[in-house]
């Protein structure tokens, strides 16, 4: 065996070699040194994403162990995208890593938070089913125990049991469907299943539907959405925005490679109207549902649902346009919900409160919160010239590339469903700046450091990443210049 070929997964190697790090940290650290813990592991991972875009940006597309893992510069850059996520994630996670009932878990907390990140980076890179159902579990177990941590809620411990029944329903679902694409192909490689399959009939058409089904569970697509919300309201805070935002992202550019690359010749015949269906489900069912939410982590829950049917048209568009246009929009809306996520955490580490009638009047007594709240909010609903505004019109300049007329009403339909999320969103910033409660529920305070960090990044990213045209650029050219492993030329 070739042991260079480790070499290739050098975001792997060098996420491996922090954990490892971090657990000798935390096993001959003293218990007077939490702030030291947190600071250290927050700090060694924010050089790992430095490195991340330092070295190699643009390194050559290879593969290695037979083709069953590849490395591209199109994932090195998803990968850099859910590493930005990932470090807001633990910046704001600080104060709560800190507390004193964390001091003797915090260890685990970072050490397990990482190991799904691993499980990603698998994900992303597998070239073979195999390979890749060892980064989705890798990816999925562990979150269960981050979304048990508080142990002394019962919330937490239905949220956690919610969450492993719907992983391990999901996982069956999904192998149950390449179970039937391998008794078709007689192989697990993308490639080589999509040079197999001529025409599978009916069995065909069940396999792809199950395949769809089980990554639909990790999406959060409906109808397979229906843990989300629970699952949102009962983990800590900090494991919710990691759950709404990197592993979304992951699955979706995971969602996109096994179709576009595994089943790409049957897209017309096949799993097209299953998409179209998905979508618009998905989107409308999420925006209605939200109207009704008056706890804000299941009204973020139920927006993250509608954000994932906009993800999707970037993978129904099935080109480089819609892979550039996704990793984008995941990019801006790991800021907008990151920022959002940092406003309800700093206010519940404070106050304990996370329902929507406690942010009547926020602005007066807390401004700045109430401003980041108010620019994530509007980030999310696409209002112009923030952010969100410019990934919603790149991913659905993508989907109506094509020319198809039904692209077109699949994009219509999303424009009218944007207007029914501008609503609800619009409902947080009336409670900040319009409704009167005197005195407000929530008092003036001072968020911890970390927390103000976090969210001044967020902000940052909403207002800038919108108007730098270069970074969209960069996306499009880089997923253009690796087509050969992505992408299969959908049949007209």
């Amino acid at each position: 065996m070739d042991y260079s070929q480790f070499l290739v997964m050098h975001h792997e190697i060098g996420l491996l070699v922090l954990i490892l790090l971090i657990f000798l940290f935390d096993t001959f650290s003293t218990k007077e040194s939490p702030r030291g813990f947190s600071m250290f592991s927050v700090c060694l991972f924010a050089l790992f994403v430095v490195a991340g875009f330092v070295y190699p940006w643009r390194q050559e597309s290879a593969a290695a162990f037979g083709g069953m893992y590849a490395a591209s510069p199109v994932m090195t850059a998803i990968k850099n995208v859910l590493n930005i996520g990932v470090l807001i994630v633990l910046i704001q996670s600080m104060k709560w890593a800190d507390s004193e009932f964390m001091r003797v878990r915090r260890g685990e907390f970072y050490e397990l938070l990482l190991i799904t990140l691993f499980g990603m980076y698998l994900m992303i890179s597998a070239r073979h089913f195999l390979l890749f159902i060892i980064g989705l579990e890798t990816a999925s177990l562990p979150l269960a125990a981050l979304v048990a941590f508080d142990k002394n809620r019962y919330e937490s411990h239905e949220a956690a049991v919610k969450y492993i029944l719907t992983a391990v329903f999901s996982s069956a679902i999904f192998m149950m469907g390449l179970s039937f694409v391998y008794a078709l192909a007689g192989t697990l490689y993308f490639a080589d299943i999509a040079a197999s399959l001529t025409d599978g009939g009916a069995m065909l058409i069940v396999a792809i539907a199950f395949v769809i089904a089980g990554m639909g569970f990790k999406l959060s697509l409906v109808p397979f959405h229906l843990w989300t919300a629970d699952v949102y309201q009962g983990a800590p805070t900090s494991v919710t925005s990691y759950l709404s935002v990197i592993s979304k992202g992951s699955a979706a550019f995971a969602f996109f490679v096994i179709l576009v690359q595994v089943f790409g010749p049957f897209y017309h015949g096949i799993w097209e109207w299953m998409l179209y269906a998905l979508i618009i489900l998905t989107i409308t069912v999420g925006n209605l549902f939200a109207l009704r939410q008056k706890n804000l982590k299941r009204f973020l829950a139920f927006s993250s649902i509608s954000q994932a049917g906009y993800i999707m048209l970037g993978v129904i568009a099935g080109s480089a346009q819609g892979l550039g246009s996704l990793i984008f929009y995941v990019l801006v809306y790991i800021f907008s919900n990151l920022a959002a996520f940092g406003v309800i955490s700093a206010i519940e580490n404070k106050t304990g409160r996370v329902d929507m009638d406690s942010y009547n009047n926020l602005y007066s007594t807390n401004p700045k919160l109430a401003f980041t709240m108010m620019l994530a909010m509007f980030s999310l609903a696409g209002i112009p010239p923030f952010a969100g505004f410019f990934s919603k019109f790149f991913i659905f300049s993508a989907g109506v590339a094509s020319g198809s007329m039904a692209l077109y009403i699949l994009v219509l339909i999303a424009l009218i469903n944007t207007i029914v999320s501008l609503y609800y969103y619009l409902l947080v910033v009336k409670a900040m700046f319009i409704n009167n409660q005197e005195p407000c529920a929530i008092a003036t305070f001072r968020s911890a450091c970390s927390e103000r960090l976090g969210m001044w990044i967020c902000v940052a990213g909403i207002i800038l990443v919108g108007l730098v045209s270069c970074i969209y650029n960069g996306l499009i050219d880089t997923a253009v210049m690796n087509t050969e492993y992505i992408f299969t030329i959908f049949a007209n």
